[in-house]
């Protein structure tokens, strides 16, 4: 992913990122934000509802734009400000919504970018836009996500340290007897940690 600064940007830059709506993407977004509004997961209930079928939560549809924004225009790096949203229409499982954000004005001396955010469905139809501030990155940022399965240890590397130590300690234990075990325990102490650097958060 690209985080571009507002040096690399002009009004008229625009971005996409199309998804189909699931079951699973809206449960995933109920679990998640405990929005348990019935008419997002009972079908019986929301048949019972002027929607006549589960609909998917608005905020939900409102974060495609914050992906949007996120990981392409402007991209990594960029700090929300603001968010205007209107709903327009409901958003039905099946539907395939297409966020679209677009940048609307530049403030270079502010490092401030204003854009219009929408979302359309597979027919066309607007069914949310909005209007949002943002302010991108001062650096330019060329972002690669970890490799699957790899994200989930970052800054655990520790937890391996134990079994490295054990295997030391086994292995000198059964090379000088027990007259070096005592030495082998001072062996395993964990070195103590210093605390990583505080990062200055982004700053306009």
């Amino acid at each position: 992913m690209t985080g571009r600064t507002i040096e690399e940007l002009a009004v008229g830059d625009a971005a996409t990122l199309t998804r189909a709506v699931t079951p699973e993407i809206i449960q995933e977004y109920v679990s998640a934000s405990g929005d348990a509004n019935p008419v997002h997961s009972d079908a019986a209930f929301a048949a019972s509802t002027r929607f006549g079928r589960i609909i998917a939560p608005g905020m939900l549809t409102g974060g495609l734009v914050s992906a949007v924004i996120g990981t392409t225009l402007p991209g990594p790096g960029t700090i929300y400000l603001s968010q205007e949203l209107r709903f327009l229409k409901p958003v039905y499982v099946g539907d395939v919504i297409t966020t679209r954000v677009v940048v609307e004005e530049v403030v270079r001396e502010r490092n401030r970018l204003r854009l219009k955010t929408a979302c359309t469905n597979q027919d066309g139809e607007v069914v949310l836009d909005g209007e949002a501030w943002v302010m991108p990155s001062k650096v330019h940022v060329e972002y690669e996500a970890p490799r699957p399965g790899r994200d989930r240890w970052e800054g655990r590397s520790y937890t391996y340290v134990p079994a490295a130590l054990a295997a030391q300690v086994t292995s000198l234990w059964l090379a000088t007897g027990l007259a070096m075990t005592n030495e082998a325990f001072r062996l395993c102490r964990p070195a103590s940690r210093q605390s990583a650097p505080e990062v200055d958060p982004v700053r306009p």
